[in-house]
């Protein structure tokens, strides 16, 4: 066999070497990223990605394990005690407005997570999709509610809810779920929603000495079920 066979058979040898540990460090990669870190980072999101990829667990934790590349590295956006007493008060309104108008409370809410989710620097409230799974990445406790109260107000604009019985039931549920997430992305906490220490949601324990007040705006009765209507 000449000199330079051998070097060839070298040189391939080498290049399949090189292959082989490249495609081994990326499984290695991908394993770590999935299985049980995913289900701890995702919780309920997790359930959710493998419910809707019919219990196929490879499937949900490839989607998921995308997310967390496109979007882990993101860095909320401070957000001073002006811009978080602002938002607050929108909120309150939106409650308020939920008493004669439920649809219009839900739409405004939407409206709202979006513009404060993009102020906090997620991808901008146009690209729903892309914020939603942003969103999933840093708050996955709580970022369903988002996703409840986007679909009942394209459900509301479209029609497809009445502001009677089931459809007010509807929304009503799909607000309290999205002030969870409100909370997350208005208040002074700068980590994931996955590591905050959980905050008040609607309905919750009044805030104490020193708490910020949006922090537990008080949810209005029309908010909740058990309560009735007075006169």
């Amino acid at each position: 066999m000449s000199t330079g066979m051998i070097i060839l058979l070298i040189v391939i040898v080498i290049v399949a070497a090189v292959v082989v540990l490249a495609a081994a460090l990326t499984l290695r990669g991908r394993t770590r990223r999935g299985g049980p870190s995913l289900k701890r980072r995702f919780g309920p999101e997790y359930e959710r990605a493998v419910a809707l990829h019919d219990g196929d667990t490879k499937a949900a934790e490839r989607e998921l394990a995308e997310r967390v590349e496109r979007h882990g590295e993101l860095r909320e956006r401070p957000l001073d005690a002006e811009g978080r007493e602002r938002y607050a008060a929108r909120w309150t309104v939106i409650q308020e407005h939920f008493v004669d108008s439920p649809r219009q409370a839900v739409a405004e809410a939407d409206q709202l997570l979006a513009e404060l989710a993009s102020v906090r620097g997620y991808p901008d409230g146009g690209r729903y999709e892309e914020q939603l799974a942003a969103l999933s990445v840093h708050h996955a406790d709580h970022v369903d509610g988002y996703r409840q109260v986007h679909r009942v107000a394209r459900a509301g604009a479209s029609g497809g809810l009445s502001e009677a019985g089931a459809g007010t039931e509807e929304m009503r549920a799909a607000l309290v779920g999205a002030r969870a997430l409100f909370d997350d992305l208005s208040g002074p906490g700068q980590d994931s929603g996955r590591h905050r220490a959980p905050s008040g949601t609607a309905g919750g324990p009044k805030a104490g000495p020193g708490t910020h007040s949006h922090a537990r705006t008080p949810t209005p009765w029309a908010l909740h079920r058990s309560r009735p209507k007075e006169s």
